[in-house]
């Protein structure tokens, strides 16, 4: 290091080991019930994200009607088109991204 030299901190990196809701419009009741599935089936299905987005789909369809969507994985980028108040994005075991929408059936 030279004199004047200024040492910069590598910035830490946080891992979250709870549920890490980004954004959500869906009403508190639905967003509490939609992380709690996200959360149990990426848990379930750790090795098998397709397995987890299908038991995502399954029980929020059940429950709240179709056609829900649903992308998991650790690095996808994406623009939809969504039905007002079904919007989900979280991230479970820090770098595990949940994106959960209802697709739009009538225009």
């Amino acid at each position: 290091m030279w004199a004047g030299e200024v040492e910069k901190e590598a910035a830490a990196l946080v891992v979250h080991t709870y549920p890490l809701c980004k954004h959500s419009d869906m009403p508190e009741e639905m967003k509490q019930e939609a992380i709690e599935t996200c959360v149990t089936a990426v848990e379930k299905y750790s090795e098998n994200h397709e397995q987890a987005a299908r038991m995502i789909k399954d029980n929020l369809d059940k429950k709240f009607g179709p056609p829900f969507q649903i992308v998991v994985g650790e690095a996808y980028s994406c623009a939809i088109t969504y039905e007002e108040k079904s919007l989900l994005h979280m991230f479970i075991g820090g770098n595990i991204a949940v994106l959960v929408w209802k697709t739009i059936t009538n225009f």
